[in-house]
């Protein structure tokens, strides 16, 4: 039977400012459940207001380890204002960039995680620079672009330990979702191109992948 959430850490996800549908969310959730028994970190990068950070920091509390969400808090491409996915309230007033830090804040309090998550603030490739401790669970959801969904791959895959998963959001094959989608999707067919990964499943966007071989 899949791992599922406790009820309120469900509810900390469902009410949390994002945009991971449910059915996404719960097999994150079993994902790092799983990962979770290799006793390693499990980390994201793309933390923005702390949806799918609530359910990674509930797999981690389970598991006894820490989750670790990387992020600069200023917004994605696409989340910058006169884009599809901007949100106005996530603005800093005084001084007019975005801000998704004090949000997620609140989210992790409100859901009373804060002691099972470490919040690294800075931009992925610069961190993923220095990071050198194994990692059971790497999810990349940060920025769309090659640019940045290829640096947050070469940067953070390499940390992936035998038998650990990679995750990638937000990956869509159709064409037309150019902006959306297909930097992610390239990146998945290079994970698995690599003979490093192996696929695990496949709920809508999300794709999570298993280390089999060496590299990426």
């Amino acid at each position: 039977m899949p791992a599922a959430p406790k009820p309120e850490i469900l509810a900390a996800f469902e009410g949390a400012k994002g945009f991971m549908p449910v059915g996404e969310g719960l097999a994150l959730y079993e994902a790092a459940v799983e990962a979770g028994r290799l006793g390693l970190p499990l980390l994201e990068v793309g933390t923005y207001c702390g949806r799918s950070t609530v359910l990674l920091a509930g797999a981690a509390r389970e598991a006894g380890v820490t989750a670790v969400t990387v992020d600069h808090h200023r917004g994605s491409e696409e989340q910058q204002p006169g884009w599809e996915y901007h949100d106005p309230a996530t603005v800093d007033r005084e001084l007019g960039v975005m801000d998704t830090l004090p949000t997620f804040r609140r989210t992790l309090h409100r859901a009373g995680l804060e002691d099972h998550v470490v919040a690294v603030v800075g931009r992925s490739p610069q961190i993923a620079a220095f990071w050198n401790s194994p990692l059971g669970l790497v999810f990349i959801d940060g920025g769309h672009t090659d640019e940045h969904a290829t640096g947050d791959y070469e940067g953070w895959a390499p940390h992936v330990a035998e038998g650990g998963l990679l995750l990638i959001h937000d990956v869509f094959p159709d064409p037309v979702d150019e902006f959306t989608g297909q930097a992610p999707y390239r990146v998945y067919l290079r994970a698995l191109e690599s003979g490093a990964f192996t696929e695990v499943s496949v709920t809508d966007s999300l794709r999570v992948l298993r280390r089999t071989g060496s590299g990426i």
